[in-house]
């Protein structure tokens, strides 16, 4: 099938410049953009200037691989690819490679699904065989070309990133145009002009034939191809594979194995969440023939006007009674009253439904909603109100195709959220709080605006959000730790900062080194503490930031005899306000008078010393910079938070008894893991192995500078811990989440294995 192959390239290498232009836009723009410091501005206008410099490279590298992959397919008269025979390493490069190409081929096949299938069809049907993996039709083959030569060019992979999203529009457009052209070109030769659903669901038959060890008849090659003489068919049972509905190439398996387990674990989760909303296309796609092709757009006539005469129905179903006056029946029974009514009403819906894509939708969502109602994980309270909002989930799936396609929908991502923050709790836990008059808010506020679509959904989510930020801190002593821990990094970040600024100015001043030693280890954290407790412009904490360019002046050389009177006669009270500052460090006396004493060998060491004395206007310089210096605090050079409970109490007065701060466990946590903890979401659910005991925890709280992480037992009491331990605690096994798969995902699995086992009731 050579021809319909490089008639696909023919039109996808006319992508290539106005991508090349679109990431060098990309790049230039940021590159003039504002970042977050010099270091980050300097990468930018590199990675703009590389791409300048080796974009023709990256262009003729891209179409070299995609002429391989044409010259590498195996053509139909007998000739095979070589088995495979034994495993092989990749590395790391390479596997970082596949795992970008596969996110990005995933994201291009949602949006030109349809095309490809139509030419997988005809090109398995022509060549009787699975579409070879490696196969240039592909576009997991196509996009590995693309990242391939931009990383063999030189160019960052972390750019390829960056730039390739935001134009994968232009990619995805061009692709389909080549699909498109294929097709046509096949259909010109009279193979399978009319795609029919039989041929969507036995696409089985060469899977299972060739693993069979047989040779299923072949067409002469190029000879053309009429839908009079179809191959021949065999049966499949649902779900095996050579099923219609669930079948893959097992060759793309074995990759998609090896990629996922080569990913984070959370771009595992959403690979397989990807993947669910995958096979659920395939599945519709597979039964109802019109389905990718219907663009969406408001229910018909017949169902808009069902639709909207169900509010005006009898409540009963729902928990209400004859005058709709609802009454909150959180019993199993009201649960499983709830769950007969919706099945009810989703047959009557689909009575009236003009098109099969709008009764395969009805299914869909009802199926998503009875296995929410059957989850008993979560509260029966909150499960009557998720039932409410089948309707207005279907209303949105009728319209918005993103529904079945993305992950990403707010529709499910606020089914998502609010089941990952329920599961850990039972009902006693939630009837009656605030949290159950929430979750009520936000359905109410949904079925208020039918007409909203999506849009409903992503305002309630987004204040969803912001209650939970309120509501898993609101207790009396959470929120006093979670104050505490606030401060605590703050003051951890000050004292950073103010060592790293003092080590700047004093580089090139002649200082001796105790007091370098006293002002970065001791007085960088007494400044730190004091802007925490009492405010940076407090007049104590003005003060104390004064020490520090008067103790330098004061350790330098004195050469004048004035100056040699006046450092003796402010000597007194220099080392008071020393004194001072460390004992609101929580010195004791004996450690004060050892660091007293070596400061005052310093400065005594400074009569006799020959250097050249320091200019004031440096001196005043870095009083300046000390006086606010909490206004140019980053994250930068920050680290790992050294915390634990005596400094806890020690530095901020606080009594943490009620805390587990844990600073030790888990093993060396990698970048991947790190990245990890930085996704949790406050609400989940997990289980915390601490001391030789398994807790369920809620995580509710991470700090400003995401340094810190504070985890509620259901039991009562709470874990503090930095984010390095977060990632080594996850990465040992120790923090395990409660719900691997997200609710609305889970809920899409089990209506595909219901349709699976009864295909009939999508249509019926």
């Amino acid at each position: 099938m050579p021809p319909a192959r490089e008639r696909f390239l023919q039109e996808v290498r006319q992508v290539l410049p106005p991508l090349a232009k679109n990431v060098q836009e990309l790049l230039q723009r940021r590159a003039s953009e504002s970042a977050a410091n010099a270091r980050d501005a300097q990468d930018r206008r590199d990675a703009f200037m590389a791409f300048q410099q080796r974009r023709q490279g990256w262009l003729e590298g891209t179409v070299q691989g995609w002429q391989r992959s044409l010259q590498a397919v195996p053509d139909v008269t007998g000739r095979q690819q070589p088995a495979v025979t034994a495993f092989e390493l990749m590395g790391m490069d390479v596997m970082e490679n596949r795992i970008i190409a596969s996110r990005l081929s995933t994201t291009l096949l949602d949006k030109v699904f349809s095309e490809f299938e139509d030419l997988r069809i005809r090109v398995e049907y022509v060549e009787q065989r699975e579409l070879p993996s490696k196969d240039v039709l592909r576009p997991e083959v196509l996009v590995q070309s693309l990242v391939d030569s931009w990383i063999d060019n030189g160019l960052p992979r972390d750019d390829f990133q960056v730039v390739i999203e935001p134009s994968q529009h232009i990619l995805a457009e061009r692709m389909m145009l080549g699909y498109r052209a294929s097709n046509a070109l096949l259909v010109a030769q009279n193979i399978l002009p009319s795609i029919e659903p039989q041929h969507r669901m036995k696409r089985g038959l060469m899977g299972s034939a060739l693993s069979r060890g047989q040779a299923p008849d072949r067409p002469a090659a190029g000879a053309p191809q009429s839908p009079a003489a179809p191959p021949r068919e065999e049966s499949s049972q649902p779900g095996s594979p050579s099923s219609g509905r669930n079948h893959a190439p097992s060759n793309f398996s074995v990759e998609e194995t090896r990629l996922m387990t080569a990913a984070t674990p959370m771009a595992r989760a959403k690979m397989r969440a990807q993947g669910v909303l995958s096979a659920l296309k395939r599945v519709l796609v597979g039964q109802v023939s019109d389905f990718e092709r219907t663009p969406r757009q408001q229910p018909s006539p017949a169902l808009a006007q069902a639709i909207r005469a169900i509010p005006e129905q009898s409540a009963a179903g729902f928990g209400g009674d004859a005058d709709n006056t609802i009454i909150e029946d959180y019993s199993p029974a009201g649960v499983s009253r709830v769950a007969n009514a919706l099945r009810a009403q989703t047959s009557d819906l689909k009575k009236k439904a003009s098109t099969d894509s709008e009764k395969a939708t009805i299914e869909i969502v009802a199926l998503m909603f009875q296995s929410i109602l059957a989850e008993d994980r979560i509260p029966t309270s909150i499960r009557v109100w998720f039932a409410r909002l089948q309707l207005p989930v279907l209303r949105v799936a009728l319209a918005e195709p993103d529904f079945f396609n993305s992950t990403n929908h707010p529709a499910r991502q606020l089914i998502d959220r609010i089941g990952s923050c329920v599961m850990g709790f039972d009902a006693s836990a939630i009837n009656g709080t605030a949290f159950e008059t929430e979750i009520k808010r936000i359905v109410q506020v949904i079925e208020q605006y039918p007409e909203t679509g999506g849009r409903v959904f992503h305002l309630v989510h987004e204040e969803f959000k912001k209650f939970l930020s309120t509501y898993l801190t609101a207790q009396d002593a959470t929120q006093r730790l979670v104050s505490v821990a606030q401060q605590m990094e703050q003051k951890e970040t000050l004292a950073i900062q103010y060592t790293i600024e003092m080590r700047n100015m004093l580089k090139d001043i002649s200082v001796p080194e105790p007091i370098r030693d006293f002002m970065f280890k001791v007085w960088a954290e007494v400044l730190a503490l004091a802007t925490v407790r009492r405010g940076p412009q407090h007049t104590e904490t003005i003060a104390l930031k004064q020490v520090a360019p008067e103790l330098v002046w004061a350790a330098s050389a004195k050469p004048s005899r004035a100056d040699r009177a006046r450092v003796i006669q402010e000597l007194p009270q220099l080392l008071q306000r020393l004194r001072q500052g460390m004992t609101l460090l929580g010195l004791a006396t004996p450690a004060q008078d050892t660091q007293l004493k070596v400061v005052s060998d310093a400065l005594a060491a400074a009569f006799l010393s020959k250097a050249e004395p320091i200019a004031v206007v440096r001196l005043e310089a870095m009083a300046q910079r000390l006086a606010h210096l909490e206004d140019f605090v980053t994250d930068e050079g920050l680290g790992d938070l050294p915390i634990n409970a005596d400094n806890l109490e020690l530095m901020l007065g606080i009594d943490a008894t009620a805390l587990t701060v844990i600073d030790g466990g888990g093993s060396l946590p990698g970048e991947a893991m790190i990245t990890w903890a930085l996704e949790l979401q406050p609400g989940h659910w997990f289980s915390l192995e601490h001391g030789g005991a398994v807790s369920p925890v809620q995580f509710v709280w991470r700090s400003e500078r995401k340094q810190l992480f504070l985890f509620a037992a259901r039991s009562g009491g709470s874990y503090l811990l930095q984010r390095r331990r977060v990632a080594a605690f996850l990465q040992a096994g120790l923090l395990l989440p409660q719900e691997e798969e997200a609710l609305s995902v889970r809920a899409t699995r089990t209506a595909i294995a219901k349709l699976d086992a009864d295909p009939e009731r999508l249509l019926n």
